[in-house]
């Protein structure tokens, strides 16, 4: 079954974790220093919120599966959704967390994510010891969605690392 994934990027991490905690009548799954998450069940949402270094608001969407066979559909769909391509990440470290993604961005630019999550990972994007919120570059956003112009090309940087 799917989840829908949002994940906003926060100036003060503190603040947005005592609203959202409110709002949703429970802490956050998942609580870094830089990083927040709610696996709700009622809707059936894993919200994320960072403050990595990119401007507040809409950082991504997407779509979170329990199976490779759920993600191998959900990338058949994002090729039909008339976008140029999709950028596929293999064992990708991101986010806390090791999985498989494909990205596409949507008329407007805004990236959507489709993964499975294989497991975690101690820190952000699986780096040895914690990066500064600045380290991901112009080129990756907050949280690993690729640069438009990285999402057609087939090196693309993977998340921040």
């Amino acid at each position: 079954m799917k989840r829908f994934h949002v994940h906003l990027g926060v100036p003060d991490l503190a603040e947005s974790i005592r609203f959202y905690s409110n709002l949703f009548g429970m802490p956050p799954a998942v609580e870094k220093s830089d990083y927040a998450k709610w696996m709700l069940d009622d809707p059936r949402v894993n919200f994320a919120i960072s403050m990595r270094g990119a401007k507040a608001g809409l950082n991504h969407l997407g779509l979170q599966v329990e199976s490779d066979d759920e993600l191998a559909d959900v990338r058949k769909q994002f090729e039909q959704a008339d976008t140029p391509s999709v950028t596929d990440e293999t064992n990708i470290q991101c986010c806390y967390a090791r999985g498989n993604k494909h990205w596409v961005r949507d008329p407007q630019g805004i990236p959507w994510e489709a993964f499975h999550t294989l497991g975690s990972v101690p820190l952000y994007g699986g780096a040895e010891e914690p990066a500064p919120a600045a380290a991901c570059g112009s080129s990756v956003s907050a949280c690993c969605a690729p640069a438009v112009e990285q999402l057609n090309t087939p090196t693309a940087t993977k998340c921040c690392a």
